[in-house]
């Protein structure tokens, strides 16, 4: 029986070391400093995003396409940050002002 016990708690153990970690979610304020339509990317000028990042100028891909179109240079935004490893986008845009 300690064996049986020993056995399964080991296959539960393996399993979980397999589970995909879900993506994170941040939300995140910043400006859109410039656009690439081809490759769908914002380089944007975002203030601290949660224990993520600090504040810093960078370029995002932007998902779903209908996000992107939404943007424009200049525009102030809030938006989400989806972090899956090293992979990341930004999505849930909203245009809260212009400068």
């Amino acid at each position: 029986m300690p064996r049986t016990i020993s056995v399964l708690l080991l296959a539960v153990a393996l399993a979980a070391c397999g589970a995909r970690e879900q993506p994170k979610r941040y939300p995140m304020q910043g400006e859109v400093k410039a656009l690439d339509a081809n490759a769908k990317t914002a380089t944007i000028a975002a203030g601290q995003i949660a224990d993520w990042m600090g504040p810093m100028t960078m370029e995002y891909k932007v998902k779903p396409d209908s996000e992107f179109e939404k943007l424009h240079v200049g525009d102030r935004i809030e938006a989400t940050v989806v972090v899956n490893d090293l992979a990341y986008y930004v999505t849930d845009v909203k245009v809260v002002g212009k400068n």
